[in-house]
């Protein structure tokens, strides 16, 4: 499937913690939107890898994302190796977006800074003919970052005000993570311990900046052109 924008999350629910509103701003404006998960995330404290990939699709529905996909690559063994490099970068082929969103490149959690090197390695090579010549090459899309748990430079925002509702609603569909279920088998982590509360703050902070209500906010590598400066 072809798509407009092709998001990679080392776990399912990374993309919608960092992005979700962009998401859904963009599928209801008539983009097609993917996303790819590079691990089943059984590492997790909690849930299981199962309720894991039921609770992505469920979200996925919601953001009404075109696809979601899933590499199956070993959760907390993110390494950039030929393998995974190449994994990476066959799903862009196979999805030639236009633009594609990683990880930001420094995080709290190792496996989303993994990420994020494999997709940046992944994208280069998308566009060399002579690399994985089964696939086609495509045209390398533009790269940007988006914040999972620490907010970095942030050189892009995204007004996401008015579907910053279906952002709560993607994340509440990961219940095994953000939520504290009696009787369940759970213990206490950073994401079931008042994270969706430090999200929604941190999104408000974001736009505050630029008089948004909620906003999302996004980091490049390369200088981001424009035509005119407009007021």
């Amino acid at each position: 499937m072809k798509l407009d924008i092709l998001i990679f999350g080392a776990h399912a629910d990374d993309a919608e913690i960092g992005m979700a509103g962009t998401i859904a701003k963009h599928t209801a404006a008539g983009l097609k939107v993917g996303l790819c998960d590079l691990t089943a995330a059984e590492m997790s404290s909690n849930g299981t890898a199962e309720s894991r990939k039921q609770e992505a699709a469920r979200a996925a529905g919601v953001l009404g994302a075109s696809a979601r996909s899933n590499l199956g690559l070993p959760d907390r063994g993110l390494r950039l190796t030929e393998d995974q490099i190449a994994a990476v970068t066959a799903e862009i082929r196979r999805c030639s977006p236009d633009i594609v969103f990683a990880p930001y490149w420094e995080d709290r959690h190792p496996d989303h800074v993994a990420c994020s090197r494999l997709v940046e390695e992944a994208v280069f090579n998308a566009k060399l003919r002579r690399y994985m010549p089964s696939l086609p090459a495509v045209k390398a899309p533009q790269l940007y970052f988006y914040f999972i748990n620490d907010l970095g430079r942030t050189d892009l925002v995204i007004d996401v005000t008015d579907h910053y509702g279906v952002k709560e609603s993607a994340l509440s569909c990961y219940i095994s993570q953000f939520q504290k279920m009696p009787g369940e088998d759970i213990v206490t982590t950073p994401l079931n311990d008042g994270y969706i509360e430090r999200v929604r703050s941190r999104d408000m902070l974001v736009g505050q900046r630029r008089g948004f209500a909620y906003a999302e906010g996004f980091a490049s590598k390369v200088p981001y052109a424009i035509d005119l400066f407009k007021g």
